[in-house]
């Protein structure tokens, strides 16, 4: 993907940038190559892992390990993992297309996901040659399964308050605490785990489930995942070869966070495969259930609910292939054979920050509205365990928790604006000169309506900063606001531009994309308006509020349209098609 202005682009520029300055990868342009991937990944799904099930939701470690392995002999835990170490190092947009397979099936999808990104990855960014050369290949054909273990009881989302501790012992490392949710504790041969280093310098140690000292708890009786192993560790006295510290004594936060930053963007990927689902039953039971005479998918308010299922789902598309497509093509270019690869790939990560998060929160609370409506259209049956709603609801509730909550992914993405803002690589705008104006083609009322919310964003939040400078963080519910404005500021402009783009290519689905995105659009700059109003009545009063508002209903200028008939137009080809209808291969 060749960027416009490359040397520009950065995590949150699309803040301050007029729509489309810089261009967006999209799913039309995926390759071939990528595609054969995702068909391969498909028949593995589709082959061996739905058929499976209910016995996969019982919780079959024996099958479980089972399908891992031949995951890996399909090549599906190699994607990311350097060819010397027998893996494949395909580029990260190829990576979504897998996780959007594997996401049909949640609780595999977690087991998957855990032992593909945060379990494997940690080795293969920070590891040392010798590790890499005795994990990796391992790792890569399903022979072990990883997990990583960094939650504790008194440190979830405070991590850094571990208080599991390692002591150098001549040539070992004595573990002593624990951790509790690891993701694929019962079926894990080898875990990434951190303590600190004399109770001090948080670090990264790979411990095999072997290792003396090691134990692990009983499995975790969940919501939802039921198929996944949960467990937590223990460690009295564990003894680990000294040679197994991943990177270096204290650097286990740049390992930690940088990690979850990978796995953000993965999660996304996977909700969205869990929604094309999701569309598929809830299209097929409005189709056969008949009310007053007809088929509910005639009635007004079930075809609003079954095109804003698919509204999220095209939104989170564009969101994901766009945010996947700035890392990858800044990543994918920094070969492993660099000796600073692996710090310059997490400079990449860092960078992005903002959109990994804003991508995790969004398609995960997107896809608890759609398992939401799918429960809605279903009536008294989607509360029934007999229909499908019922564990789609239950499953997908965990991904708002998952990879930091998103109360904590909102104040990474206000904070790395705050940050941002302050050494001044974002600069807002408070001025009310040169108010946006409708220009021309088929997107141009919705691109009008985004430049608008940009204006209010970035007045509202410069006013703020200003006012409270960066204290503004401690002001959560104000953050929040901040970071919910730039959300879906990312997530409208992303639909947007990739609706011009097949209209441009005279995509057959260009109209429905189009229809899709003016609805998103038109439902959504009332939020950016409101927060704006609200956010700056959190930080001014009295003559000074009254002033400001009035300056910022300079960017009121957005005329809304017809939700109800682009909703139809959509419900239509939905009704038509039985399932998500813009398809890649």
């Amino acid at each position: 993907m060749n960027q416009n202005n490359k040397a520009q682009l950065g995590g949150g520029v699309f803040l301050v940038s007029p729509v489309g300055a810089f261009q967006q990868f999209t799913p039309e342009e995926l390759s071939d190559d990528a595609k054969a991937i995702g068909q391969a990944a498909r028949d593995f799904v589709e082959g061996e892992i739905l058929p499976n099930d209910s016995a996969i939701d019982k919780l079959n470690i024996e099958l479980s390990k089972k399908l891992i392995r031949m995951a890996g002999e399909t090549g599906l835990l190699s994607l990311e993992i350097p060819e010397e170490f027998e893996g494949m190092d395909l580029d990260k947009l190829t990576g979504l297309l897998v996780l959007e397979e594997v996401g049909r099936q949640a609780s595999f999808s977690v087991t998957y996901g855990a032992h593909t990104g945060i379990g494997t990855l940690p080795i293969v960014y920070f590891g040392t040659l010798e590790q890499k050369a005795a994990y990796l290949p391992k790792l890569a054909s399903g022979e072990w399964i990883a997990a990583y273990a960094l939650t504790e009881a008194g440190a979830g989302s405070d991590a850094m308050n571990s208080k599991t501790v390692a002591t150098l012992d001549g040539d070992y490392w004595v573990l002593n605490g624990s951790k509790m949710w690891i993701t694929n504790a019962g079926l894990a041969d080898v875990f990434v785990v951190f303590a600190k280093v004399d109770g001090k310098k948080f670090s990264a140690f790979i411990v095999e489930k072997t290792d003396s000292g090691f134990s692990l708890g009983t499995e975790e009786i969940k919501l939802g995942i039921k198929g996944s192993s949960t467990c937590a560790l223990a460690f009295e006295n564990c003894r680990i070869p000294k040679d197994r510290l991943l990177g270096r004594i204290g650097f286990g936060h740049r390992i930690a966070f940088g990690i979850l930053a990978i796995g953000r963007f993965k999660l996304g990927a996977g909700c969205n495969g869990v929604a094309k689902e999701v569309i598929k039953f809830t299209l097929k039971y409005a189709s056969e259930r008949v009310q007053f005479g007809k088929s509910i998918n005639n009635m007004g308010l079930i075809r609003q609910k079954l095109s804003d299922i698919a509204m999220r789902i095209y939104v989170a598309e564009c969101i994901n292939y766009r945010t996947v497509g700035y890392i990858n093509d800044q990543m994918h270019n920094i070969p492993w054979t660099e000796e600073s690869a692996a710090s310059r790939k997490m400079e990449v990560m860092e960078e992005f920050q903002i959109e990994a998060s804003l991508m995790k929160v969004w398609d995960s609370e997107a896809l608890g509205a759609i398992a939401d409506d799918s429960v809605q259209v279903f009536g008294g049956y989607g509360f029934s365990s007999e229909y499908p709603p019922e564990k789609i609801y239950r499953d997908n509730r965990i991904n708002r928790l998952f990879e930091g909550t998103n109360e904590i992914n909102r104040m990474i993405i206000a904070g790395q604006i705050f940050k941002k803002c302050g050494n001044e690589t974002l600069k807002l705008r408070k001025d009310t000169d040169d108010l946006p104006t409708i220009g021309k083609g088929c997107m141009a009322w919705a691109s009008h309506a985004i430049e608008l919310a940009k204006r209010q964003f970035q007045y509202s939040t410069a006013t703020a900063l200003e006012v409270v400078g960066q204290k503004l963080i401690e002001n959560q519910e104000a953050s929040a606001r901040v970071a919910d404005m730039a959300m879906e500021i990312y997530a409208m402009e992303s639909a947007v531009i990739r609706a011009s783009k097949m209209k441009t290519a005279s995509h057959r689905r260009s109209d429905f994309a189009c229809n899709m995105a003016n609805v998103f659009v038109n439902e959504t700059v009332g939020k950016i308006r409101n927060n704006a109003y609200i956010l700056l009545a959190e930080v001014l009063e009295d003559e000074g509020l009254g002033n400001a508002i009035k300056e910022l209903a300079a960017f009121d200028g957005c005329v809304p349209i017809s939700s109800a008939k682009l909703r139809d137009k959509t419900a239509v080809e939905l009704i038509e098609k039985g399932a998500y209808p813009i398809e890649q291969f």
